[in-house]
């Protein structure tokens, strides 16, 4: 049975270090359980996040740390619409993650290969039931309740085959990406989003209150046995109806 979802609903100022002390957290309970820490991060502001407040945390064993990426545009690297670019400057240069712990696609494949190929590096990642099962997935949902390239009415919401998938047709430019499937998704030991800010009151509460036989993509995250946790400021969660 998928666990029950904690929302955390945070003054704005508050949740720049409570989101990195969550991350940090579950980084050294992996570390001290499995001896390293496998973690799929995501791009926006999110990213800013993580950039600007992990570096400067300490007691963080950054050897151990094994980087993936939830989904990744198929752009070069020093495209600015690269996320693996964007951490690269502002938060890998700034910490001693070894380079061979890094997990970038390979922007040079087709996005068919290049799915492949990173299904290979995410294959990396220790499995239960024949799946990768990361420790923590850091996401991220866009305005339209979309989550790592999973967009709403896409046919890759039904996708069971494959860990990694890719997708040429993304609404959202660009149209080439790759992104973890939901299997490997809801196999992951912890799955957390950050979503600030009124512009997401509305879809937030279609996402976390609304009708379970339709569910955008971003209510489709529902790890079968693990956490899941949504951090919110108050000005996101102005919409819900319910008390968390």
């Amino acid at each position: 049975m998928p666990s029950e979802r904690k929302v955390h609903i945070l003054d704005e100022k508050d949740i720049p270090s409570q989101v990195c002390a969550f991350v940090a957290d579950k980084s050294r309970h992996a570390i001290e359980s499995r001896g390293q820490f496998n973690v799929g991060v995501s791009g926006g502001s999110v990213a800013k996040i993580l950039s600007t407040g992990m570096p400067g945390l300490e007691n963080i064993d950054w050897t151990k740390w094994k980087v993936f990426f939830c989904d990744e545009r198929l752009v070069p690297f020093d495209h600015e619409d690269s996320t693996y670019k964007f951490f690269k400057k502002n938060m890998f240069n700034k910490v001693n993650i070894p380079s061979e712990n890094i997990f970038p696609i390979d922007p040079s494949l087709s996005v068919e290969d290049a799915a492949k190929d990173y299904a290979k590096k995410v294959d990396k990642v220790p499995k239960e039931n024949n799946l990768p099962v990361f420790d923590l997935l850091i996401l991220g949902m866009g305005p339209d309740g979309h989550t790592c390239s999973l967009f709403p009415g896409h046919k890759l919401l039904q996708e069971t085959e494959v860990a990694v998938a890719p997708i040429s047709d993304s609404p959202k430019p660009p149209p080439c990406r790759v992104t973890l499937s939901f299997p490997v998704i809801n196999a992951t030991r912890c799955a957390m989003f950050v979503s600030t800010g009124a512009g997401k009151a509305d879809i937030l509460q279609k996402v976390l209150e609304g009708n379970d036989s339709a569910p955008l993509p971003a209510a489709r995250v529902k790890p079968t046995n693990g956490e899941l946790h949504w951090f919110l400021d108050t000005a996101a969660a102005a919409g819900l109806k319910a008390k968390y």
